[in-house]
């Protein structure tokens, strides 16, 4: 069985989209992040101290179901995210092909979604206790049911969206 993923941060189009106007209708608030070490969505790295960040709201289901004809319904949910406020480039990928370093956490949870665009389930993975899988074995886990089609990872503390993944080869 294929277990294989793609890790995707917020797509350019949508990040230009964002820039101007977000999911919820609103322009972005742009914010001095004094301390740094927020996560950014489109480029999948941390915030520096005293960079000027752009906090967007963003539906990331709804964005999915946008490009690949899902219909998310009452999954759909809009939640804030850091971009930057202008293109940075976007994320190259991890040099290993792996997960990006930045975006780890010790609490995250995997949320799985059907190529209909409805929860088929979640996992919780906490760093602080023993035995816990890592992130990259939480979603070959996650991925092992063929009716997976993206999972959210998510922090566990706040909830927010932290970035996408999609079942190799799938649009």
């Amino acid at each position: 069985m294929d277990t294989s993923y793609e890790i995707r941060a917020i797509a350019p189009r949508t990040l230009a989209e964002l820039r101007t106007r977000d999911d919820a209708g609103a322009p972005p608030r742009r914010v001095v992040d004094e301390e740094g070490g927020n996560p950014l969505r489109c480029c999948l790295e941390r915030s520096k101290p005293g960079e000027t960040l752009a906090l967007v709201s963003y539906a990331p289901l709804r964005r999915w179901a946008q490009e690949t004809g899902a219909d998310p319904g009452p999954y759909d949910e809009v939640g804030p995210v850091f971009i930057h406020p202008h293109d940075c480039g976007g994320w190259a990928g991890a040099p290993d092909g792996g997960y990006p370093e930045a975006l780890r956490g010790e609490r995250r949870s995997l949320r799985a979604y059907s190529a209909q665009g409805h929860i088929l389930g979640g996992l919780l993975l906490d760093q602080e206790q023993e035995g816990t899988e890592s992130l990259e074995e939480g979603l070959a886990r996650v991925y092992e049911d063929p009716r997976v089609a993206a999972v959210h990872v998510r922090a566990v503390e706040f909830g927010c969206f932290q970035l996408e993944t999609r079942r190799a080869g799938a649009r």
